[in-house]
C-alpha cells in the first residue's frame, strides 16, 4: 500500500464508520467475569449488550473455557474467521508480541483501548491493510453515535 497512513483512523467520522461496519468483535486480553469491575470485562460486556457478537481471547486465563456465554479463544489465529475488529487491552509494551497473531487472523480493524498507544505497532498494521484506532474507548465512542 503507497499511503499506509489512511489505515490509521482518529477522525470523528472515520471512528464512527467502524463502529457502525464491524459487527464481530475479538477481544484479546478480555477479562473473566470474575473481574467485571475491570473495562476489560465491562467494555465488550457492554458491546455484547448492544448485540456486537464477542469473541474472548483471554490473555492470562488458561484454564477459561466461555467469557460473556461465548467460547474462549486463546490465540486470534485460532478464531474462525470473519473477524471485523481485534478491540486490544494489552499494555502498549505487550503489544508488539501479539502483532504475527494479528496479522494472521487478517482483521479489517485493530483497536487499541483508552490509554493504549503504540505507534510502530500501528504502522506494521496500517502497512498490512488494516484500520488502526489508537487510545479511544469502544464503549464510549459507542455511546457518542447513540
Amino acid at each position: 500500500m503507497s499511503d499506509w497512513r489512511k489505515n490509521l483512523v482518529a477522525d470523528p467520522d472515520g471512528i464512527a464508520r467502524i463502529v457502525r461496519g464491524c459487527r464481530r468483535i475479538a477481544v484479546l486480553g478480555i477479562k473473566p467475569e470474575t473481574r467485571r469491575d475491570r473495562p476489560a470485562f465491562y467494555v465488550p460486556a457492554y458491546m455484547a449488550a448492544q448485540g456486537y457478537d464477542i469473541v474472548p481471547v483471554p490473555v492470562y486465563y488458561p484454564e477459561a473455557t466461555e467469557i460473556l456465554g461465548r467460547p474462549v479463544f486463546h490465540r486470534l489465529a485460532d478464531v474462525p474467521a470473519p473477524v471485523d475488529m481485534v478491540n486490544v487491552f494489552r499494555r502498549p509494551r505487550d503489544i508488539p508480541p501479539h502483532l504475527p497473531d494479528i496479522l494472521a487472523a487478517r482483521p479489517r480493524v485493530v483497536w487499541l483501548q483508552l490509554g493504549i498507544t503504540h505507534h510502530e505497532a500501528a504502522e506494521t498494521l496500517a502497512r498490512a491493510g488494516i484500520q488502526v484506532v489508537q487510545d479511544r474507548c469502544l464503549l464510549v465512542e459507542h455511546q457518542r453515535l447513540r
